[in-house]
């Protein structure tokens, strides 16, 4: 069992996390990385660090020239890329890429161009083990393709380890995809430098098609019907199924209509202000001018001077979470969150693109808001109306269904409302999706402040009942951030004593559940309780616990104690609460039996109740009170800047996997009387999260400061 050490500088500089290699990808084709077999945070961390290291990442397969994957076996890798759409064949070691069994070499014209040294082939080197100079090694330009856009082009001698890639303007020839295991990456990092792909290769695949002559000309015909789509300037992704009737040919998944011509910014440079005497621009906030990346290190309040722009980027952003565009969503995310933070009201594009994490697109993107008489952007107009995204949006408002499961019900059984899942797909729902369904509506229906408390005391009441006065409990959530309405109610119950709190959860829902405030338990979780309280060790899953506590709440990735997820109830009437103002379910049997044979009116709620011990209640509070990009951020910087990994259950440092104790765990002496839990700590949950602030070197942020949007 892990004990938790002191904070103190032997604790925090022992096995120091390593620094980085000086890794570049630069140079490699676009990187997919395939999510089978991954963690959601184990994905995000190693997107992270590819992108640190220079890579192009990519969430469309059919656009990469290298997929790390940790399926091992070919064939399995074959499925797996065609079920993202890609579908391959294997290319063998003495087989020329290009080239198919049992055809003679056709010999083709020669282009001027490639008779000048451009081939439609472009090699990459990912092997600098030989003996050349950096000079020999492949050098980088930029060309055009075939349809006017700029693309990467590399050249070389060095062939020995080269990754091929075709041009996405070739017809002719056919795209080499190279798989490789995530160790690739790994080792890579670690030498410093790109090891040959070969040494850790899965299998090299050659694209082919998927569709017969006759699909392919049925195809053709509708396509000849309709009229051609604009490129797409924010994203890659259009609906439709081969199943379902085409939508409309609107202009969403382009981003702008077809009449409208995209907004280009004006090119000024800083040169002509400082001539002129005069600038537009407002002084830029120190985190600005300093570069910070990480939300966790700047002040985001709830109210912004550039909400409304930033409430036009949340709904591209959500078209994005509904395609599955998970490297898209994070994009914007990032862009809204710096955004958030921007004290200022932006008035020039040059703002936009000064901030951490915006760029020209973003920049457009505002330009197009500024000059639109009613504020909107075009792209948005489109999403909003579009039929498909109208139906994945409702599918995904349903408790217990993410995007995936949304665009399965859509795409994959052709369901189109909650009637068509009652009647074809009730059986295959999960119990929580079940409940979702029941109560959707309800469960739409926001929750003022003053009901969010009245639950919160309820709660309390019952873990004192259960447990003793010094029980402590805590509102998260949105309800803490300051909202006015929250979409559900998320509190935290701890106890100074920790043994106190072991098993706290099951004995509190079933206090709740006798006197009918929980009409439904859908999870009850205890993965702290089985661990004996500690700390959440490396490499375990969230899902491998019992209890399975992992999918449906809306903090799953964060959360790793004791849970229960409940559907809430108040089993007082109108008449009953005029009459009874305590906290307590009514007790008169009489009463009851009556009131049992009539339906309770009051609305259900969704309640999160979780269970911290002592130790790291001001984890659970910090995981628990931020938005999702404050969250995504602070578990960067936690191993970016301390090499520490962090969740809700406590921190631990990478290298030696030791508990670090950020909040000031301390003994009250060998007095053996049984009360020296929690003796030396914080009073409060509030405390302790300041000090776990102080403990990871930033400045203390309070919840109103945490709204990354």
């Amino acid at each position: 069992m892990d004990a938790a050490h002191p904070l103190s500088s032997q604790t925090f500089s022992s096995s120091p996390w390593p620094q980085k290699a000086d890794l570049d990808l630069s140079i490699c084709p676009p990187i997919f990385v395939s999510a089978t077999y991954f963690d959601t945070d184990d994905l995000h961390d190693l997107e992270d660090d590819l992108a640190d290291a220079g890579a192009t990442l990519t969430y469309d397969a059919q656009e990469a020239g290298i997929v790390m994957t940790k399926v091992l076996k070919p064939k399995r890798v074959q499925f797996d890329l065609r079920a993202k759409g890609l579908w391959t064949e294997e290319v063998k070691a003495e087989e020329p890429a290009g080239e198919e069994d049992g055809l003679s070499k056709k010999r083709r014209k020669v282009s001027k161009a490639e008779k000048d040294g451009k081939s439609q082939y472009a090699a990459i080197p990912v092997d600098d083990e030989s003996t050349e100079s950096e000079s020999e090694t492949a050098a980088r330009a930029t060309r055009k393709g075939e349809d006017g856009v700029d693309r990467p082009h590399w050249h070389g001698e060095n062939q020995k380890h080269a990754l091929r890639m075709q041009p996405v303007a070739s017809s002719e020839s056919k795209g080499i995809v190279n798989v490789v295991r995530v160790d690739w990456f790994e080792q890579s990092r670690m030498s410093w430098k790109s090891i040959p792909a070969s040494s850790r290769q899965t299998i090299t695949t050659q694209s082919t098609s998927n569709t017969k002559a006759h699909h392919i000309l049925a195809r053709a015909k509708e396509d000849a019907s309709q009229p051609s789509k604009t490129a797409d300037h924010f994203g890659k992704r259009q609906f439709g199924s081969k199943h379902l009737p085409p939508s409309s040919a609107t202009s969403w998944s382009g981003g702008h209509s077809r009449d409208h011509k995209t907004a280009h910014l004006l090119h000024k440079t800083t040169t002509e202000d400082d001539e002129n005497g005069t600038s537009d621009l407002p002084p830029m906030p120190d985190w600005v001018q300093a570069g910070i990346k990480y939300a966790c290190q700047r002040s985001t309040p709830r109210e912004s001077p550039n909400k409304p722009f930033i409430e036009q980027l949340k709904k591209i952003r959500t078209a994005r979470l509904l395609t599955n565009d998970e490297i898209g969503v994070r994009a914007y995310s990032t862009s809204i969150a710096a955004l958030a933070a921007y004290p200022h009201r932006i008035q020039s594009p040059r703002e936009i693109i000064a901030l951490p994490g915006c760029d020209a697109k973003i920049a457009n993107l505002f330009v197009e808001h500024t000059n639109s008489s009613t504020g909107t952007i075009q792209a948005v107009t489109d999403l909003e109306t579009d039929p498909d995204l109208q139906i994945l949006s409702h599918f995904y408002n349903i408790w217990g269904v993410g995007a995936t499961t949304a665009r399965d019900f859509y795409f994959a059984r052709g369901w189109r409302d909650l009637d068509d899942i009652v009647e074809y797909g009730w059986s295959s729902l999960s119990r929580v999706q079940q409940i979702g369904v029941k109560y959707y509506e309800e469960f739409l229906d926001p929750i003022p402040r003053a009901e969010v408390r009245a639950i919160a005391d309820v709660i309390h009441a019952h873990a004192v009942k259960v447990r003793d006065e010094r029980i402590q409990s805590l509102l998260v959530g949105g309800y803490r951030r300051g909202k006015e309405a929250c979409g559900d109610v998320d509190i935290i119950v701890s106890h100074p004593d920790e043994r106190k709190t072991e098993g706290l959860i099951t004995d509190l829902v079933s206090s709740l559940e006798g006197e009918e405030w929980i009409t439904h338990t859908l999870v009850l979780s205890l993965q702290s309780t089985q661990r004996g309280q500690q700390t959440l060790p490396f490499r375990t899953s969230s899902r491998s616990s019992g209890g399975g506590g992992s999918a449906t709440g809306s903090h799953s990735g964060f959360d790793t104690l004791d849970k229960a997820l409940v559907v809430w109830q108040d089993p007082r009437w109108e008449d009953e609460k005029a009459s009874n103002a305590s906290v307590s379910a009514p007790t008169d049997d009489e009463y009851k039996a009556k009131l049992k044979s009539k339906k309770n009116p009051n609305i259900h709620r969704r309640v999160d109740i979780i269970i911290a011990p002592w130790r790291s209640v001001g984890c659970a509070v910090l995981s628990w009170s931020g938005e999702t990009t404050f969250q995504r951020d602070l578990r960067r910087y936690c191993k970016e800047v301390q090499g520490w990994k962090f969740d809700s259950s406590g921190i631990r440092q990478y290298g030696t996997g030791e508990v670090v104790d950020v909040e000031g765990k301390k003994t009250a002496g060998a007095g053996g009387d049984g009360q020296e839990e929690g003796k030396g700590k914080a009073e409060g949950m509030e405390e302790a999260e300041r000090r776990v602030f102080g403990a990871l070197g930033l400045e203390y942020r309070r919840p109103e400061e945490r709204c990354t949007g």
